[in-house]
């Protein structure tokens, strides 16, 4: 309420030192009308879809071009109204000029129509397309006719094809050149990808397999690095986490004369990325620079590189 109070008292007294807004233009030969004041909000905003504002002041010159008038055309006007609003709102006679451009853009106004379509369909026969449009089942298709021989839609033209396929009629697709598409017979496409499954935000809980691997795995590294081991001239008996260190024939040796024993042997490895770790096998063959063994730190049998067995042991007996 105050604020509507205010504002009262401000458009009564700002009113005597505003100029009264005017209902009328002065239409000029060389196609301008001129504003001598403010004009009324129905007549400005007709006038500024009419004409293009030309220059501003005390006094507003409006310029009509064809452009100008095409945009009052193409906002729904027609050229009689166009005459009529300005014979109603200029206290000067309509210049002939004007009416003349009025006209001239108003006959050529929407000779050319420009649309949207997604597919067509044209036949030389003009009775094929009116027996399509004449059939019910057309219906969803949306179809309308361009000229004598085409119709177009708004449809997908693979939705189109299916559906003349569908009312009996064999069409056949074509290019934007105008030649028939040839499709092979047995195309495949590639499935849809189907959505990712989501990441859970931690790690899963461990069944039972898999804690009885990581117990196994424990227990294998436990061995691996606290079962005593024969002390010989090159390895010195201790349990420490050191590799153990010995010759490239000793290795061999140690690795040969396992085999014929059975016997366990403590080795160091190195992996590829240079890894260190210390095993526990079983060697069952020597060839060809590999070993052959059960290996007890991973329960499974494997082959080792004799190049990457920076040294082997025998374990004290007993200890497998």
């Amino acid at each position: 309420a105050e604020q509507a109070t205010a504002s009262a008292t401000a458009a009564r007294l700002l009113a005597p030192l505003l100029p009264e807004p005017l209902d009328h233009v002065l239409l000029q030969a060389d196609l301008t009308a001129v504003a001598p004041g403010p004009l009324r909000r129905p007549l400005a905003d007709t006038l500024g879809v009419l004409a293009d504002v030309e220059s501003k002041g005390g006094a507003t010159v409006y310029r009509f071009t064809p452009g100008s008038v095409r945009r009052a055309l193409d906002a729904g006007r027609t050229a009689t109204d166009l005459h009529a609003f300005l014979a109603e709102h200029s206290r000067t006679p309509v210049p002939q000029p004007l009416a003349y451009l009025i006209d001239d853009v108003a006959r050529r106004h929407g000779h050319l129509r420009v649309g949207a379509a997604s597919a067509y369909v044209r036949c030389d026969d003009d009775a094929v397309l009116n027996e399509i449009l004449a059939d019910k089942r057309a219906a969803g298709l949306r179809l309308r006719r361009l000229a004598p021989t085409v119709l177009a839609t708004q449809a997908d033209p693979a939705a189109l094809l299916e559906g003349l396929r569908a009312m009996g009629f064999a069409p056949a697709a074509e290019s934007a050149e105008g030649d028939v598409l040839i499709t092979r017979a047995d195309a495949h496409r590639t499935p849809p990808r189907t959505a990712p499954e989501p990441v859970p935000d931690g790690p899963p809980t461990p069944d039972a397999t898999l804690l009885g691997a990581a117990i196994r795995a424990i227990r294998a590294g436990d061995l691996a690095s606290t079962a005593p081991r024969k002390p010989s001239a090159t390895t010195p008996a201790v349990t420490g986490g050191e590799l153990p260190r010995t010759t490239s024939a000793e290795t061999l040796a140690t690795m040969q004369a396992a085999v014929l024993t059975g016997e366990a042997l403590w080795i160091g490895y190195v992996n590829a990325e240079g890894a260190a770790s210390q095993r526990v096998i079983a060697p069952v063959r020597v060839e060809g620079g590999f070993v052959t063994a059960y290996d007890h730190t991973a329960d499974e049998v494997r082959t080792y590189p004799l190049h990457r067995i920076t040294g082997v042991a025998e374990l004290a007996d007993d200890q497998i």
